[in-house]
């Protein structure tokens, strides 16, 4: 027997905070400092106009529980280059691709802005081995490697992914 989940992709929102915290926590991969980076830039996209020039995006489960979300932006004085600031997914969806879903989702929405290329800043640490796995999958290549950036033994990774953008 297959079982089958309903799910959408929406924007945050306010009332999403408290899911979005408990994911972020759950996942034992960020320090405080990193939590208190992705609550700070959470709080810039709801209170901010144009949210701030970040997009957040959560993966909803039917009862409109957040199962994961992702944060990215246009980098200020580009032309067409994307950052991708976060991305968390409850652990309880293993195994559920939630996470290239949501990769998925933004690629196809810079492309819709005429984005052009998405970088991803990421830590050689083991315990961004999932998160540099994915982005391996979905095509994104190491472009760039900091030694010792974040603290000793844990090097600046930079991925970076072109894209098609879509025409108008």
């Amino acid at each position: 027997m297959c079982l089958i989940i309903r799910a959408m992709i929406t924007s945050l929102v306010l009332k999403d905070i408290p899911q979005i915290h408990r994911i972020i926590r759950s996942t034992g991969v960020f320090t405080d400092d990193e939590f208190a980076v992705a609550m700070e830039l959470i709080d810039h996209y709801l209170t901010e106009e144009d949210g701030g020039g970040y997009r957040m995006y959560c993966y909803r489960l039917e009862g409109n529980v957040v199962a994961g979300y992702v944060c990215f932006g246009p980098i200020p004085m580009t032309q067409s280059c994307f950052d991708f600031y976060w991305i968390a997914v409850d652990p309880s969806m293993g195994r559920r691709h939630v996470g290239s879903q949501l990769m998925a989702f933004m690629e196809s929405e810079i492309a819709r802005e005429g984005g052009q290329k998405i970088f991803i800043d990421t830590s050689s640490t083991a315990p961004y081995e999932a998160a540099r796995s994915l982005y391996l999958k979905r095509g994104y290549r190491v472009a760039a490697k900091f030694d010792d950036f974040y603290r000793p033994g844990d090097h600046k990774l930079v991925f970076v992914k072109n894209i098609i953008p879509h025409t108008r």
